[in-house]
């Protein structure tokens, strides 16, 4: 089989490391254990995939001459040592072209000696990328042999994902086929993900049918995921008015609350504008990310914008957005925006401060704790604070809890902590 070098780098556009992230393998561990496993993958009938619709992968391999089995023995080591010498190098250029090259020269037959050779070696994990492109070409090759495999052999998603990504590509419906086929039990059909991000870029419109299709499910979650990059890369409207269209509500808050803070990198204003024009949870919990993109970028015009919301929840999720932009270079100007706004400071907003000013101000940090109103929260922050600060600068912590009285159940905690280390 002969992949060129082009085809696999544009179905490798296709696999996002951020969307696939969530049906990873476990660990390289793992990887390597399933690995080990002996047999070959069981394969998917041809009735599963929609009949004959099993490409010309088979038919070249059986017109392959059969090679002495002492010839073929050595091909075989010689290959799985020089796979094993391309994606151990430290250079990523290197391993990519060289892989690249390797992947060019194997046979549809070839690909599953050399995956469970790649995955036996332990360090798929910090080699996802070529883990990627050996499923992409082999699902090129022979897509259900390579997804027998991958169900017969991997824990995660990763593989599955990655495959049907590639299929979908060249041929939609077979890749639907499969994936309906292959889905048992009443909850959401969790090999849709690849497939919508593969239409996500060349038919949107079925992509979006799919998704919205499917029942409110972390699987529905994951195809949302894989679906925005893509429409995130058209530019805030078009990605405004696609989530507008969504008739289920649930999908359409998730969407929101996922596109919000993408949008506020190009448009806080506009962003804020839109989260408050539809309140929602989405409204709730991205208000301070769009406000700290926003006054990271023009804070007097953030600020403006916060002095004329109306006192309440998006206020306060307004000022703790500001806050945490500026207490991360600058403790003393966020103390003073909260002393300006006092009645909208609430416990969430000083836990802000302190976590993101801690690092270049730590007694300034550490004496905004009792602003915490919840007693709870407030015991909980010091342990955490404080006990940092003590590991950190025992001597400055020290001294400051001289001076600053705690609650007896928080000198207790901090007292045995330090007793405990060395």
């Amino acid at each position: 089989m002969k992949t060129t070098t082009p085809a696999i780098l544009a179905a490798l556009l296709l696999i996002g490391a951020g969307g696939f992230m969530a049906g990873r393998i476990s660990s390289s561990g793992a990887a390597a254990d399933e690995g080990a496993r002996d047999g070959r993958a069981a394969r998917v009938s041809g009735q599963a995939a929609g009949g004959g619709e099993r490409n010309a992968g088979a038919s070249r391999r059986a017109e392959r001459p059969e090679r002495p089995a002492r010839a073929a023995t050595a091909s075989s080591a010689e290959r799985l040592s020089r796979l094993e010498t391309i994606v151990r190098g430290e250079d990523p250029l290197d391993r990519n072209r060289a892989l690249l090259a390797f992947i060019d020269q194997l046979a549809p037959g070839d690909f599953e000696e050399a995956i469970a050779h790649f995955r036996s070696l332990g360090i798929t994990e910090s080699r996802l990328g070529e883990y990627a492109m050996l499923f992409s070409a082999w699902a090129k090759a022979d897509p259900l042999a390579a997804l027998s495999y991958a169900k017969e052999n991997t824990s995660g998603r990763f593989a599955t994902d990655t495959i049907l990504t590639t299929w979908a590509a060249i041929d939609p419906d077979a890749a639907l086929r499969w994936a309906e086929a292959s889905h048992t039990g009443d909850g959401a059909n969790p090999y849709l993900a690849g497939i919508i991000r593969s239409l996500a870029g060349s038919d949107p419109q079925r992509a979006t049918q799919l998704l919205a299709a499917m029942p409110l499910s972390k699987e529905r979650g994951e195809a949302l995921d894989a679906m925005l990059p893509h429409l995130l890369a058209k530019g805030n409207d078009a990605t405004k008015t696609w989530i507008a269209a969504l008739a289920d509500d649930s999908l359409r808050n998730g969407a929101m609350l996922r596109a919000a803070k993408q949008l506020a990198q190009n448009d806080p204003a506009g962003t804020a504008a839109w989260l408050l024009e539809n309140p929602g949870e989405a409204t709730q919990r991205r208000m301070d990310d769009v406000y700290s993109a926003w006054a990271g970028k023009d804070q007097q015009a953030a600020l403006a914008s916060l002095a004329a919301l109306p006192a309440g929840e998006n206020r306060s999720n307004a000022l703790r957005g500001v806050v945490t932009s500026v207490a991360v270079n600058n403790p003393k100007a966020a103390l003073s925006l909260m002393d300006r706004f006092p009645n909208d400071v609430n416990d969430r907003v000083v836990q802000n401060f302190i976590w993101h000013s801690f690092g270049t101000d730590t007694p300034a940090a550490v004496g905004q704790i009792a602003r915490i109103a919840d007693a709870g929260s407030r015991e909980q922050m010091y342990r955490r604070a404080v006990g940092r600060w003590l590991e950190t600068d025992a001597a400055a912590a020290t001294a400051w809890m001289q001076s600053n009285p705690l609650p007896p159940s928080v000198v207790k905690y901090l007292q045995n902590r330090q007793a405990q280390r060395p």
